[in-house]
Parts: C-alpha cells; sequence; structure tokens
C-alpha cells in the first residue's frame, strides 16, 4: 500500500537555538549544542507508531527511512571511526545494533581498521533472528518496536578468541536518546566476558543532553566514554488529545530461520576489513541490462538493502556510483512510523523472512527512480511483488 499523507507542521526556531517541532503525537523540543555537520544536513523528524515514544529523529545520512548517497554514507563512518581511540586496550569488538544501525556500525568497523590498522578488532551485529547457533547473550531495548537482540556467539575459531578476550567494546547505534540499550548491553557482555575494560559509545546523534548522559555513564559497569557527530537535548510533550493507535505486529515468531539466512553477513562475527565480491557487481549491472536494457549513466538508481541485510548492498551502491552513476542507497526497516515531515510517503510490504509482518520503504516513490535493485541475503522469491512491481525493481541475491 502506498501512503501519501499531509506534511507536518515545520520546526521553528525559538530562544536559545531551540527548535520545536509539531508532531501528530504531541512537541518535539530540542537544543543542538554542537556538530560536525549542520542539524538540517543530519537529520529531520517524523512521528511513530509506537505508544512508547511518539517521535522519531529521522537521519539524512543513515540510509534508512531517506535514500542517500554511498559517498555521504561513507564520510559519516569515517567522521565517527576517527574519533574512537586507536590505542583502545585490545581485542576491541564493535558491535552495530539491528536493524537500524547495521550498515552504519559495519562501516565504522571497517574504517576503524583502516584508520587505526589494528589486526584485533572483530566485528558483529545484533539481530531478531532466531537460528540454531549458540548464543552469547540476549538484551532488550526499551521503547523500540521489537524489543529483543540476540549476539550469536562467532563461528570461527579465531573470531570467537576475539570476541570471548576483548576489553573494549565499540557500540554503534544511530541516535541515542536515554542510553538505556547501551547500558543493558554493556551489563549482558560484562556478565559474559569479564575482561572488558573499557566502552566507547558511537552514535550519529546523541540527543541524552548532560543530566541523562551522566546518568548513562553512572550506571555503566566499567569505563565509558561517548563519541557522536551531534551533541544536543529534547523534551517531549505528548499531546493532550492523543488517541492510542494500535502498533502493526512487528514482532517475529520466533521460529529458527537457518534456512533463509544461509551466510555469515555479520551475525556470527567478521575480522579484517569487508570487500565486495567482483561478481556481485557484475552480477548487479547483468540484472539491469536483462530487465530494461543497457545501463544508462543518467538514470537515477536506488540499491535497495533489506532489513538487517544493509551493508553489502551499500558497498554494491558504492562501487556503482565509483562507476560514475547517480546512485542512492537505503534499506527496508520494520519499523512503522506516521507519513509526514521527514516521510514524504511510505510503501508497505510483507517481509523476507517469513515472519509474515508488515515492512516498509519511506521516501521512495514509484517512478522516482529509472533502475530500482534490491538486494537480499534470503532466497529467490522471497520478495514481495507488492515491492518489486510497485518499483519495477530488478533483484539480487547477496
Amino acid at each position: 500500500m502506498f501512503d501519501m499523507n499531509i506534511a507536518l507542521a515545520p520546526d521553528r526556531s525559538v530562544s536559545g537555538g531551540k527548535h520545536l517541532i509539531e508532531l501528530p503525537t504531541g512537541e518535539l523540543s530540542i537544543q543542538v549544542m554542537r556538530s560536525d555537520i549542520p542539524l538540517d544536513a543530519l537529520c529531520g523528524f517524523a512521528a511513530r507508531r509506537n505508544p512508547k515514544r511518539g517521535f522519531l529523529f529521522v537521519s539524512k545520512v543513515l540510509g534508512k527511512h531517506i535514500p542517500v548517497r554511498p559517498s555521504v554514507m561513507r564520510h559519516v563512518h569515517t567522521l565517527l571511526a576517527a574519533k574512537i581511540p586507536t590505542n583502545l586496550p585490545g581485542p576491541v569488538v564493535v558491535v552495530g545494533m539491528a536493524e537500524t544501525a547495521i550498515a552504519l556500525g559495519h562501516g565504522v568497523y571497517d574504517e576503524y581498521v583502516r584508520l587505526s590498522r589494528r589486526p584485533d578488532t572483530l566485528f558483529i551485529h545484533s539481530t531478531r533472528y532466531h537460528l540454531d547457533r549458540p548464543a552469547a547473550m540476549e538484551f532488550r531495548e526499551e521503547h523500540s518496536h521489537a524489543a529483543d537482540h540476540i549476539l550469536y556467539l562467532p563461528e570461527v575459531a579465531r573470531h570467537r578468541e576475539l570476541f570471548e578476550s576483548a576489553r573494549s567494546l565499540v557500540l554503534v547505534d544511530d541516535e541515542a536518546s536515554t542510553g538505556a540499550t547501551f547500558v543493558n548491553l554493556v551489563r549482558a557482555f560484562k556478565a559474559r566476558i569479564p575482561s572488558i575494560q573499557q566502552i566507547v559509545t558511537t552514535v550519529i546523534t546523541d540527543w541524552r543532553g548532560p543530566m541523562r548522559t551522566a546518568h548513562t555513564l553512572a550506571q555503566m559497569p566499567v569505563q565509558s566514554c561517548s563519541i557522536a557527530i551531534l551533541e544536543g537535548e529534547y523534551q517531549f510533550k505528548a499531546a493532550a488529545n492523543l488517541v492510542a493507535t494500535e502498533m502493526p505486529k512487528s514482532v517475529g515468531d520466533a521460529a529458527c530461520k537457518d534456512h533463509l539466512l544461509p551466510r555469515n553477513q555479520g551475525r556470527f562475527g567478521l575480522s579484517g576489513r569487508t570487500r565486495l565480491d567482483g561478481d556481485v557487481y557484475r552480477a548487479a549491472f547483468a540484472g539491469l541490462a536483462q530487465e530494461r536494457g543497457a545501463v544508462n549513466s543518467n538514470d537515477k538508481l536506488l540499491v535497495l538493502g533489506t532489513g538487517e541485510f544493509a551493508y553489502p548492498p551499500f558497498l554494491l551502491a558504492e562501487e556503482l556510483e565509483a562507476a560514475g552513476l547517480d546512485v542512492h542507497y537505503q534499506s527496508t526497516t520494520r519499523s512503522p512510523a506516521l507519513i509526514g515531515g521527514a516521510l514524504a510517503c511510505g510503501l508497505t510490504f510483507a517481509d523476507n523472512y517469513g515472519d509474515r509482518i508488515a515492512n516498509y520503504v519511506y521516501n521512495v516513490a514509484p517512478g522516482q527512480y529509472e533502475r530500482v535493485i534490491i538486494a537480499h541475503e534470503t532466497p529467490a522469491g522471497s520478495i514481495d511483488e507488492t515491492l518489486t512491481e510497485a518499483l519495477q525493481a530488478t533483484t539480487l541475491e547477496i
């Protein structure tokens, strides 16, 4: 289903450098205290279909709710990685938070490895999916539409050794507003891996403000520091006449997904810098040509990742952009939100992981791009035809 609703009231500046954003769910007040990139270039705002939290910070550089040029995303990855100390006690484990920050976390990891040249690093991301593998830990994200995260033990012996002897954790998420998820994860890690000595929380936008940040740090069981591109503070006043709406089903069926997820794309740990197989790049071009004729360099192209499968499609988009094509990248999400404000439109379709829950693509309208590649890790035929037909897309299994 394709939804187009009226836009939200624009934000307005008030004294003290604050911004007030009127949402259907209430009033969001923010203040930027420091930022490496202007606020308008980093994020917009929208309303959540979530009774736990009525607002949404919509990143313009994450590649989740808004299409982004891969080079812009890579710049953000590099900017954050450069802030992470290169002399952290090792091994260093970088964790990307499902599903929103998987590509961000993986990109920050790759750039950190490049900049630090450290061999004792591991990337792993949390997942919502149950697999027939030993789990290292589970933790919760209280305000999320889908609260449970699972971290699996790495499958390669050397990677498992890095994981289980880690002394530093770099936790990557798109934004921080309370810090509760970081605290939950660090406590779970410390209970499982007592050797942890140092925590670095890494986000694009940190909205906790001084008091919330101090509270987060006080709850951490080990020494911690925070890095971000933007630091600010928010307050949210829920609308007095707000009528609670029923949340769409956004939690999976807890069934084993091994048959749908045959490859390790980061759930079981990866070490060393990530590269895209050249065959994938060639297959993408071949698929485009077969679908609609020769690739025109003037065509606007969208590479669309699917849910937790976010970084390999980003690498594909990056390669296509490097080849001179006009490329944007984005990935689908299970996050329900109201159309308006930074979410101009939305497309709803069935997920490709067998959970029978709604997934969404925001800010992509049918006909907006001449070429669309939907890259997925699940088997051929798993992508809902509602999505492929609406976007006239080519699918590519990686």
